[in-house]
């Protein structure tokens, strides 16, 4: 989100000299994207970022393509998927990737990283579907809860404090391997968000106070890049730094600030967008008034998707096109086939006014690859579900070759 920020104590002008207490200089460091063109900030640090004491050995850390994939819809079912892992990083279970993007489930459970992360070669938006908790980064805290989209740029060191609760912590992490930004056509040639854009600067949440950490000790930075987890040590806190300021930084939004745009008649899903990459855009469905043509339909048309995958994350309420999912599917309807609502659905959403859905949307411009750890969730039913009379039979195993 591009706009100017600033947390704690910066000198006058950049790059001169900015003493501690004790005389001797902060440590400057510039964090942004696209080598020196892109945003950026400027942070500074107690310790040079660069004193490293030791490194470990790297772990493997790439998801496993699933072989033999018949041409399909799919529907991923996850409703029920308590934990899947007892940290961030071990949760993560990466349901469908490409080059430009990967989707994964993380339902940790346990309450605190006992190590920082970061990741070095993608931005990443983590929406959290279940959960409040604190986002703890370099550049200060961010409170979080369901709801929230957490944009964390790349190289941003960050963790996760999630709070005490009954419930399971659930999210949907997105990784992007090209920054995250907000719609072009939603901007000027400034950068604010215009007029017309279905959300603004005042729905963003940038950190709220920055910890700088003080205390001495080894501290874990697990640094992911190139389907690895790479293990760097430090004699410090990597949250030591007294202040910064820029472009570049971890912020917050969340889905209930999308204004929807409706029309009188049925709006194409690019009016849900929210986000954009190269290659891909994600979109957020909120409760919205349906069409008010006397002749609308308000359940979306078939249509063919021919240069892109359409992934629909399904977070509450009753999504009024489609049968047989619940909360936290995943529908997967890749380039090639067409695709629509369900048999009965049309029909059913004439005259209805409004809808209580929520729901995230990745659309991919290239082919996306469901994963090994996918499958377990995967609903062999689905691909036969507009069939008039239900949801057809497919014996298990004829998703595959």
């Amino acid at each position: 989100m591009a706009y100017y920020y600033k947390l704690g104590e910066v000198p006058h002008k950049r790059h001169t000299q900015f003493r501690q207490p004790d005389g001797s200089l902060y440590a400057e460091q510039l964090v942004g994207t696209l080598g020196f063109s892109g945003v950026s900030s400027l942070l500074y640090h107690i310790n040079p970022p660069t004193q490293i004491s030791r490194i470990g050995e790297p772990r493997p850390y790439a998801p496993k393509r699933a072989e033999g994939v018949k041409l399909a819809p799919q529907h991923l079912r996850t409703v029920e998927v308590n934990a899947t892992g007892p940290d961030y990083l071990s949760a993560r279970k990466t349901m469908l990737f490409n080059n430009d993007v990967a989707i994964s489930l993380c339902n940790p459970s346990e309450q605190e990283m006992d190590y920082y992360y970061k990741n070095a070669q993608a931005d990443e938006v983590v929406f959290v579907h279940d959960g409040t908790g604190d986002l703890l980064t370099q550049m200060g805290r961010i409170p979080f809860g369901p709801g929230d989209y957490l944009v964390i740029p790349r190289t941003v060191i960050h963790k996760f404090r999630f709070d005490k609760s009954e419930n399971q912590v659930r999210l949907l992490v997105i990784e992007s391997f090209s920054p995250i930004e907000t719609p072009r056509r939603y901007r000027n040639h400034f950068g604010q968000l215009l007029e017309h854009s279905p959300f603004c600067e005042r729905d963003m949440r940038p950190p709220v106070e920055l910890n700088t950490e003080t205390g001495p000790g080894e501290r874990l930075v697990q640094v992911k890049k190139e389907g690895e987890l790479h293990q760097f040590y430090y004699n410090f806190s990597p949250f030591d730094a007294v202040g910064w300021d820029g472009y570049f930084y971890p912020y917050a939004f969340n889905i209930k600030d999308f204004e929807p745009i409706t029309g009188r008649i049925h709006q194409p899903p690019p009016v849900h967008q929210t986000f954009e990459a190269h290659n891909f855009v994600i979109c957020s469905f909120v409760p919205r008034l349906f069409d008010y043509h006397p002749l609308s339909i308000p359940a979306p048309y078939n249509h063919s998707n021919v240069d892109s995958d359409e992934v629909l994350y399904y977070v509450e309420g009753n999504f009024m096109s489609r049968k047989g999912v619940d909360r936290g599917s995943f529908t997967i309807h890749p380039g090639g086939i067409p695709h629509g609502p369900h048999p009965g659905t049309v029909e059913a959403s004439i005259g209805k006014k409004e809808t209580e859905e929520y729901a995230v949307m990745v659309d991919t411009f290239k082919p996306l690859h469901l994963t090994v750890d996918a499958l377990p969730y995967l609903d062999e039913n689905y691909p036969m579900s507009w069939n008039e009379h239900g949801t057809g039979n497919v014996r298990k195993g004829d998703m595959f070759d």
